[in-house]
């Protein structure tokens, strides 16, 4: 199988600049992408268990990889749940398909997104990890809107090896994600 486009655009480039930015002595001190996990949450599935298949198969196709359903620890009266309930699913991408889909979203689904002017650079976690929320799954290509019952909203956490968010937020940029610019007044 061939290398992902990204991952041999990392290797090639990005290390060596990171490396002469943050002035790194050993080489695995330069951070790098561990994994990619993507979260939806279902709290309709309570009344129509079928909003489960539909967005299990809609998460399948953008990722390539079944989804894990979660399921409730503790039933809570206030939110009508009951221990057990599906109230969630979520897929975990490591390696080559990790970085295919983060290509995916960089260059082809995050321009889609509707008046889109950049990425909020505030989803960093203080560990070096991303967080970045979408309000539709639309965006992707792959979905089909007249199949689709309902737009849904999901959360892409992208973990990194980094130790601040600073290094985090050059390995995104280099990898091309387009953040937003702030200005100085």
């Amino acid at each position: 199988m061939n290398q992902p486009r990204l991952k041999e655009f990392y290797q090639k480039n990005v290390v060596s600049e990171l490396k002469k930015q943050f002035n790194f002595k050993n080489v695995h001190q330069i951070p790098k992408l561990t994994k990619i996990v993507i979260n939806i949450g279902l709290s309709e599935a309570k009344e129509n268990i079928k909003v489960l298949d539909t967005a299990t198969a809609e998460l399948a196709t953008i990722t390539g990889q079944k989804p894990l359903v979660c399921r409730a620890k503790q039933s809570v009266s206030n939110f009508k749940i009951r221990q057990g309930m599906p109230i969630g699913i979520k897929v975990t991408l490591r390696n080559a398909i990790m970085y295919e889909f983060l290509d995916r979203l960089i260059n082809v689904a995050v321009p889609r997104i509707r008046d889109f002017r950049g990425i909020e650079p505030n989803g960093f976690d203080g560990r070096g990890n991303f967080n970045l929320g979408l309000t539709e799954q639309y965006i992707f290509p792959e979905i089909n809107v007249e199949k689709s019952d309902k737009a849904r909203g999901m959360n892409i956490t992208v973990v990194t090896t980094a130790e601040k968010d600073e290094h985090a937020k050059a390995l995104l940029e280099h990898l091309g994600m387009p953040f937003k610019k702030r200005e100085n007044k």
